[in-house]
């Protein structure tokens, strides 16, 4: 996997990147895609994949495209973040893309209401493409804002929980049972966890804000909440899920060690996609993270056995477990594209054409983002695969809501929720409420 913007740290960046969409507001599909799809061309495609064998899995996709539409021709461009893409679409162009994928959903909000990608309904319609017999539902949400479809998506992420099985048996704990609620998880954490002084033999879970994935969004998941109400209104100071999510993340610091031991020992930690990662070395028994792991294990010859399952839930709501945390990839037509049409059938040969979402699922080891792909026999994954599959596919699965700032929200809330759990905010229920106030004024400001 290339370094996605998956970390508090790099959804900074992110946030940052939205402010290069707010002038690329250059048109719609409805008076730019004049060109015959059957003509011969060329079009470009830029990506944000960079490891070489996710390159060649998008080369291999794009072969498998042209050589069903001989016609079309793709320069594919890889490595290429929202930041540059926000340029090149501002810029605009001969130089610039036709086709265009991000791995920042959470700027779709930004995408759509700027125009920074071309509105899809024209092209979706013309194709007579049935988004709810083809795609799950959060899915759709995620590619869309307010009611204008500007992207597809292209697989997705689903977060789980790994652990070590090994680490379970040594300390006296079923293997076969991992925790289902956040107080069973808390208990066999603590369990797990090895502490030698000002460190640790072994960590049970890095809860901090700062670890590997461990962010707002993807705890939230497990609890049910809203984060604006119906008329589009912060609704974090007035939601109970988000100030319960918070006190028990903040309980867990405290019990695991603390704030600051942890975080030296999280410094202690390898890269987050090298063979060195903390799961990996054996550091952390447990470790919230996405299906794309399961590679890196592989990859990284990891010798103990390694179990997965859903991320535990709220206490009162252990009906709803097998629920997780949903992302992903996904596609859009640069607005000044004067291909739109042929660029049209890239996008919607990626996204939708079975055999070539799973070849691509395939090769990338993520989760396929159609219906007829997630039951595709064709899929050829690690048995435990599959528990990645039933997350997507549960009904209480969920992901972040856009916003027409992109993820400044989620950034506000991150600041509150990082100062809670270092003890430099002590009155959750006032920090909240600012945080709510903040949130927005910064959308109010955004509109």
């Amino acid at each position: 996997m290339p370094v996605r913007p998956r970390r508090a740290a790099a959804a900074l960046a992110a946030t940052a990147s939205v402010a290069l969409f707010t002038s690329a507001c250059t048109g719609s599909a409805n008076n730019a895609a004049t060109d015959d799809p059957n003509a011969r061309t060329t079009i470009t495609f830029w990506h944000g994949w960079n490891a070489p064998a996710e390159v060649k899995a998008i080369e291999d996709n794009v072969a498998r495209f042209e050589k069903t539409h001989p016609n079309i021709k793709v320069k594919v461009v890889g490595d290429i973040n929202d930041a540059k893409l926000g340029q090149a679409l501002r810029a605009g162009g001969s130089n610039g893309p036709d086709v265009v994928s991000s791995f920042t959903t959470s700027n779709v909000g930004k995408f759509c209401s700027s125009g920074a990608l071309a509105d899809l309904k024209p092209f979706i319609e013309k194709s007579k493409l049935d988004l709810d017999k083809t795609f799950p539902k959060v899915l759709q949400d995620y590619t869309q804002f307010e009611g204008r479809r500007c992207a597809l998506p292209l697989l997705s992420d689903a977060y789980g929980l790994y652990y070590n099985k090994d680490a379970f048996r040594k300390a006296g704990l079923d293997p076969e049972a991992p925790p289902k609620t956040w107080s069973q998880f808390a208990k066999v954490a603590k369990t797990l966890t090895k502490s030698t002084g000002d460190s640790y033999e072994q960590l049970g879970f890095m809860p901090n804000y700062l670890g590997y994935e461990t962010v707002v969004e993807h705890y939230m998941s497990q609890w049910d909440h809203a984060y604006f109400t119906k008329d589009g209104r912060s609704n974090v100071a007035k939601d109970p899920a988000f100030a319960e999510m918070m006190t028990y993340q903040k309980s867990l610091v405290d019990s695991l060690g603390g704030f600051e031991k942890l975080d030296r020992y999280r410094t202690t930690f390898g890269d987050e996609w090298g063979a060195k990662h903390p799961f990996q070395t054996g550091q952390v028994a447990m470790q919230l993270d996405g299906e794309w792991r399961l590679n890196f294990i592989k990859n990284a010859g990891v010798k103990f056995d390694v179990g997965v399952a859903p991320l535990p839930v709220a206490d009162d709501e252990i009906a709803e477990y097998g629920k997780g945390y949903l992302s992903g990839t996904i596609m859009g037509i640069a607005p000044q594209s004067k291909k739109q049409n042929a660029a049209w059938e890239l996008v919607k040969y990626m996204t939708t054409d079975t055999d070539a979402v799973v070849e691509f699922a395939n090769a990338i080891g993520n989760v396929p983002s159609t219906f007829e792909a997630l039951k595709s026999p064709n899929l050829r994954f690690d048995k435990r695969f599959k528990t990645f599959l039933d997350i997507a596919a549960h009904p209480e699965s969920t992901s972040m809501d856009n916003a027409v700032n992109g993820p400044a929200y989620q950034e506000t809330l991150s600041d509150l929720a990082h100062k809670y759990e270092k003890g430099q905010v002590t009155d959750l229920k006032k920090g909240l409420a600012d945080a709510a106030a903040q949130i927005d004024r910064d959308i109010a400001a955004a509109k």
